[in-house]
């Protein structure tokens, strides 16, 4: 008995002894998995900010590739009609300069451009400029400073179309809200255009134009064709500089930059491009040239 007791004894001792070791070479083991494990964490954390932030500006780049894609013609060429809290500035509010102004046989007040109001704009002040007032149901009027020196094509054509009273009626039938309304599409799709294609006034179609899309830009939307604007415009409400030399900047809002706050606060758009319903765009009552 006294030898199976102590037989008994040996074997706890030895398997005592061996969880111990275990546990002297787990407690070894255990700074490094933590440090492991710990740079495992960080390594999915970055990566997943990485990929999340490209994703995202990939996203934005796209969708405004996309939802800046205007009408091109009438003459049956295909188009692509698809043009990010308000800035703390804002920039085209009223400013002094207000000029007095005939249009229509009666007298209105315009508020001409001022470059210290619209932050990172391009100065064009100096410049051959036609002031036109959108006047929006339910919203108000916002005017606009347009600029034949940079973009004669672009303004010939957006003033010719407002004095035949082509925009009376239109409608913002896409609206993004913290990037741009976009509107002047007879067929209130993004599929119309006035039968008539211009030039693209814009860098990557070798012509100069150094208005910035900053918010307050007035810009000419087009299909994937640089060549394709037609009729449809857009209003940048949020600095998108990334369209700079793509799409033909030909002017300013120099007044009602609150009233395309409003109206992207109010879009209740049916998909990431912005569209909106047929019944709850705004409309465009009409689009009247300073003279």
């Amino acid at each position: 008995m006294n030898k199976e007791n102590k037989k008994m004894a040996q074997e706890r001792r030895a398997q005592e002894r061996e969880a111990e070791q275990r546990k002297a070479r787990l407690m070894k083991l255990l700074p490094i998995l933590l440090i492991a494990a710990c740079a495992v964490i960080a390594a999915v954390i970055f990566f997943v900010r990485k990929n999340g932030s490209s994703t995202q500006d990939q996203a934005q780049q796209e969708t405004a590739n996309a939802s800046l894609s205007g009408s091109a013609s009438a003459k049956g060429a295909d188009s692509k009609a698809t043009a990010s809290d308000d800035q703390a500035e804002a920039a085209g509010q009223p400013v002094d300069g207000s000029q007095e102004t005939e249009a229509s046989g009666g007298s209105m007040q315009v508020t001409e451009f001022d470059a210290s109001a619209l932050k990172g704009c391009y100065d064009i002040s100096g410049d051959e400029l036609t002031y036109v007032q959108i006047k929006v149901k339910d919203y108000g009027t916002i005017t606009a400073a347009l600029d034949a020196t940079i973009a004669p094509v672009s303004v010939e054509n957006f003033v010719s179309l407002a004095k035949d009273g082509f925009y009376d009626g239109l409608t913002f039938h896409r609206i993004i809200d913290g990037f741009m309304i976009q509107g002047g599409d007879p067929n209130g799709n993004g599929t119309g255009g006035s039968g008539k294609n211009i030039k693209g006034e814009f860098e990557a179609n070798n012509v100069k134009n150094p208005i910035t899309h900053v918010r307050g830009a007035v810009s000419m939307a087009r299909s994937q064709a640089p060549d394709s604007a037609s009729s449809q415009f857009f209003i940048v409400q949020s600095d998108s500089d990334f369209l700079d030399g793509q799409y033909a900047g030909f002017g300013y809002v120099t007044e009602g930059m609150e009233i395309v706050d409003q109206i992207c606060k109010d879009a209740k758009p049916t998909d990431q491009n912005g569209s909106i319903a047929s019944a709850d765009q705004p409309v465009i009552e009409s689009v009247t040239v300073v003279e």
